[in-house]
């Protein structure tokens, strides 16, 4: 595995799919007896998406020309 000059390096898909790594998901990296170990954070993520906590609350039934009509000042 290549270490990027970032300092990245890919996770082989079948480790992902083993740890249920996705993509924005917390790791950590462990050290232990000159080891490494990459182990998934666990608990809640720290931080929520921004819209996320706001999906599934509108509940205006517009058609599309409607909301044109609004956002172009009925023109």
């Amino acid at each position: 595995m290549r270490v990027t000059i970032k300092g990245q390096v890919t996770i082989p898909q079948a480790i992902r799919e083993k740890l249920k790594i996705t993509p924005a998901a917390e790791v950590d990296f462990i050290e232990e007896k000159n080891r490494i170990y990459l182990v998934k954070r666990q608990g809640q993520p720290k931080t929520v998406r921004r819209f996320n906590k706001l999906r599934g609350l509108g509940d205006v039934k517009l058609t599309t020309d409607e909301i044109m009509a609004l956002t172009r000042g009925g023109k």
